[in-house]
This record gives C-alpha cells, structure tokens and sequence, in this order.
C-alpha cells in the first residue's frame, strides 16, 4: 500500500475517527486505525464495537485533489501514535507506504516515522446496514435535535435505558425524548408522509454515541441518511458512516410525566432568567444538590435566591413579561434549570408551574415543538 495525502485532510478524517477508538477493549486489534486505499480514495475506520466510524477521503473532490500515487492495500496502525505523528508532520504532503512485513513508513518533507502496522485481514468487519427503514434529516436540524435533548440523559449506568435517547415515530412526527428521572427533554419533529411507514416505532440510541457524533456532522443543510435495523443505528452522509449499537429494552412512557394544565405560568427573558439563575447558583454551589429558589411576588416581579449557610445568601429580582395564576415559592437545581434554558435559541421562554412539588414545563414561546421539563427540589 502506498499514497501521497494532502495532511489537513488526513487529520480532519483522523479526528473523527478516533472518537470511536478506546484504549480500553477486549479485542487488542480496536485499539487501532484500519487504513484502506482504494483507487478512488482513503477509508479509515475506527470501532469500539460499541461504536463504528468510517471517514472516506476523495481522491479528487471539486477539482481539488487530495490524494495522489494510489497503489491500493490496508493496514492497521496504533491510535495512539499515527494521529500525532501527522499533527507534527513538516509539510502538507504526507506520504504513506507498508511493505509485505507490515512495516510502515511515513515521510514528510525531511522527516521519516517507521511504525509496526497490523495485519488489516484481522480486523473486524463493520456491517453493512441493508434495511427498508431509512429516512433523510438535514445535519444542521439532527445536531441542534441531539443538542436540545442529549444532556438530559442519565449518567448512572442503573437503569442503562436512562442513558439513551428515545427516538419513536408517531403520526408523522418524529419523537425524541431524554430523562435521567429528574428532568425530561423532548423535542419533535416532522417527517413526510412517504416515511410514516417507517417499520420502527422506539428505537433507544446511547447518549454517548449521539455526542459524538454531534462533534462530527457539519453544521449544513446535507442530508445525513438514517437507517435502523433490530440492534444498530446507521447514520451516514457522504463522506462518512457511524454506526451505533442501540440499547435493548422498552424505555418508560415518559407522556404520563408532563402535566395537561398549569396554576401558575409566567413568560420571561430567556437569557436574563439564565443569567440571574448562573448568579444566585455561584452561592449554591457547595450545596449537593445547588438549590436555587424561585418565588413570585404582587409585583409582577420573581424573586430568585439562595442560600447556603456556611457560604452566604443572594437575592435578585427579575422582571417577568407575563404572570398569572397562584402565588408560587419553588426551589430546583440551579444546573437542571441552566441546562435546559442553555439550548433553548428562543428570545422568551414560557414557564408553567403545577404546584411547588410538581415538574414544571419550560417552553420557547414561538416552537411547541421543544419541551423541558424539571421536577423540583423538597425545601419548603
């Protein structure tokens, strides 16, 4: 095997890789990268069994080419050497050659790496997803959807489901909800008719694997084609495949969660009510559970404090667009609250409380379509 590759481009490509490769596996094979050369280009991948990524670099793309002097092979190399050693190359051309032994050799303007390689036969191979229920999302809309739902899942590996996203199909919409049992993201969005026939209804995708790659997709209108089959997710767009295994087992039904109607609810500056909440949460912090409270006032006005006995006490007043309903004295988690205003892109943001100690929705006001929802703190 043998190519010339233009650096920026390897590393691009090895840096999505790399997120599917772990030092930690039982097959010592996974701690490295498969390189394959093709004639019409470089494929590397990377698996953790757990995750799969493959990254497809053009020979020539929009008249630009990217790589040259393509004698085809493969071979694999540690991850934990080859992405530095092309971060530190000299020059912009790399060149990259194994011999029959599987010694490998990377020149670059007058520096020469010799690495071990392994044998690439040896190296699992990825399936390949053929199943009739694909469908087509922007990548820009599936990465602000993995953002506004992601950080909601649980971390405790308790109840394993928690720690993925639920994604189900119902009447034309495509569903994704997140809880860690203290709090709920849910997001949903259309998908045309032609794909309501879609032969999944609940898939469960691992929060780890939707972090990555939400890393990995551009921020663009391209068309990341999803595919889904009993126990893996493939998402892939043209110069990439990531494959995800899916968790097993019927994830609760969270719709029995969200209150019908409100006592209390309030509209108020969504970046205002995050910067007063990051404010009076600098004195919870040494507190467990960082409690910050939340209580209405004759005065249109919300009162939002803490306090933490051996730190001090804050106090700030905050100016509500709307109010209406009951007095209310609440208290939550100061990160909870933060995370959920965090990725919410709406200037206004419409809160409905149903009593001091039941979850409460926090919605933008122009999208029906997000939803957050907090379960609050027993101070009172």
């Amino acid at each position: 095997m043998k190519f010339v590759i233009q650096r920026d481009r390897l590393l691009a490509s090895i840096q999505d890789v790399v997120k599917a490769i772990s030092s930690r596996t039982a097959i010592p094979i996974l701690t490295g990268m498969k390189i394959e050369a093709k004639e019409d280009g470089i494929t590397l991948t990377g698996s953790d069994s757990d995750i799969s990524i493959e990254s497809f670099i053009p020979k020539e793309e929009d008249g630009i080419v990217y790589v040259e002097q393509i004698e085809p092979g493969s071979i694999v190399l540690q991850a934990k050497y080859f992405p530095e050693i092309v971060r530190k190359v000299p020059m912009n051309a790399v060149e990259i050659e194994s011999d029959a032994q599987l010694n490998v050799t990377i020149r670059s303007g007058s520096a020469e790496f010799k690495l071990n390689g392994q044998d690439a036969e040896e190296y699992p191979q990825l399936p390949k997803l053929h199943s009739e229920d694909s469908f087509e999302l922007p990548a820009d809309l599936l990465k602000n959807v993995i953002k506004e739902t992601v950080f909601a899942v649980s971390t405790q590996e308790t109840r394993p489901l928690l720690t993925g996203v639920n994604v189900r199909v119902q009447e034309d919409q495509l569903h994704f909800v997140a809880t860690d049992s203290h709090r709920l993201a849910s997001r949903q969005i259309p998908v045309s008719t032609n794909e309501t026939a879609l032969g999944f209804q609940n898939v469960v995708i691992p929060g780890k694997s939707l972090t990555e790659l939400n890393k990995i997709l551009d921020e663009n209108q391209d068309p990341v084609e999803i595919r889904i089959t009993n126990n893996q997710i493939l998402f892939r767009t043209k110069h990439l495949y990531f494959l995800s295994r899916l968790l097993e087992g019927n994830y609760p039904d969270t719709s029995r969660l969200i209150p019908s109607e409100s006592k209390t609810s309030l509209q108020i500056d969504t970046k205002e009510l995050l910067r007063s909440i990051d404010r009076a949460s600098l004195l919870a912090k040494e507190n467990r559970n960082n409690v910050v409270k939340l209580v209405t006032q004759d005065s249109g006005q919300l009162e939002i404090s803490s306090n933490s006995p051996e730190v001090g006490r804050v106090v700030e007043e905050v100016t509500v667009q709307e109010i209406s309903g009951e007095e209310l004295r609440i208290s939550f988690s100061a990160k909870y609250m933060m995370d959920a205003l965090k990725v919410i892109e709406s200037e206004q943001v419409k809160i409905e409380f149903t009593g001091a100690m039941r979850p409460f929705l926090i919605r933008p006001t122009d999208d029906e379509d997000l939803l957050q929802l907090i379960t609050p703190v027993r101070t009172y």
